[in-house]
């Protein structure tokens, strides 16, 4: 009798796991139905990022007297002493923030407006200003974002908030970062959030057209956010779930009772 009950228990157990894994494997495919081709697209170029309000800014300088660099440079580090090691200090990153107004706070010049340029004209505007006031002698000026970072939420396996040291990440790169989709992302409907000229832009992406490549938000910008919503699946499983959950713990009760009986 005792044998005979647990044969019938793991035939219970195997076919209710078998019926919970049932996926339909061509939602789970990126671009399903796509033929080789090659695509021309013309966003291929990588956008060159605009600053923005609470960007934080690297602005290195140098030139041909190493000392007349050193205010310049300052603001990129700040020391910070550890209390373990009186006396030992750390180098830490700080770098230019931009503030409300869209400007930096830079050595001599003051408040320089950089909101709504690019690195590269303000690497222009930098050198200039520096060589026209006589401040340094043919200055070499470069320029990084050290807080580019966008967000992935939704149905991936690893929600989260990516740092980018590259400034250049494409979509599917983000995608791949967070660990991918899970099964139960929907692929045609992928909400790509970006702030523009001060305004949310909204856009709704299908990772199985081919025009994702065609795409100006196949490259990503600092800032930007992406959901992935679930599919039927997974909200029908969720509410399944919710339904089965009192039945679930009734019958384990039941079920108890049953080998209490059958084990005496």
């Amino acid at each position: 009798m005792k044998e005979k009950f647990n044969v019938f228990l793991f035939f219970v157990v195997i076919t209710f796991m078998c019926f919970c894994s049932c996926v339909d494997t061509k939602k789970a495919a990126y671009f399903y139905g796509i033929r080789d081709t090659a695509i021309i697209s013309p966003y291929s170029a990588i956008p060159e990022p605009v600053i923005t309000r609470n960007d934080v800014l690297t602005i290195s300088v140098s030139s041909a007297n190493p000392e007349a660099d050193i205010p310049f440079n300052t603001p990129n580090t700040m020391s910070t002493a550890h209390g373990g090691n009186l006396g030992a200090l750390a180098s830490q990153t700080s770098g230019y923030l931009v503030n409300a107004e869209g400007k930096i706070q830079f050595p001599v010049l003051g408040n320089v407006q950089v909101s709504g340029m690019t690195k590269n004209e303000i690497k222009e505007m930098l050198t200039r200003e520096l060589s026209e006031r006589k401040l340094l002698k043919d200055p070499i000026v470069s320029i990084r974002i050290i807080n580019f970072r966008v967000t992935i939420m939704g149905e991936v396996r690893n929600p989260s908030v990516v740092t980018v040291p590259s400034e250049r990440m494409s979509l599917l790169e983000a995608l791949g970062m967070a660990g991918d989709l899970t099964v139960f992302a929907k692929r045609e409907n992928v909400l790509l959030i970006r702030e523009e000229n001060g305004e949310k832009v909204v856009r709704r992406i299908n990772l199985n057209s081919q025009e994702l490549f065609n795409s100006p938000y196949y490259y990503l910008k600092s800032n930007d956010i992406i959901y992935v919503e679930p599919n039927a699946a997974r909200l029908s499983s969720a509410e399944r779930s919710m339904q089965l959950a009192p039945i679930i713990l009734s019958s384990v009760s039941v079920l108890a009772v049953i080998i209490g009986i059958v084990l005496r």
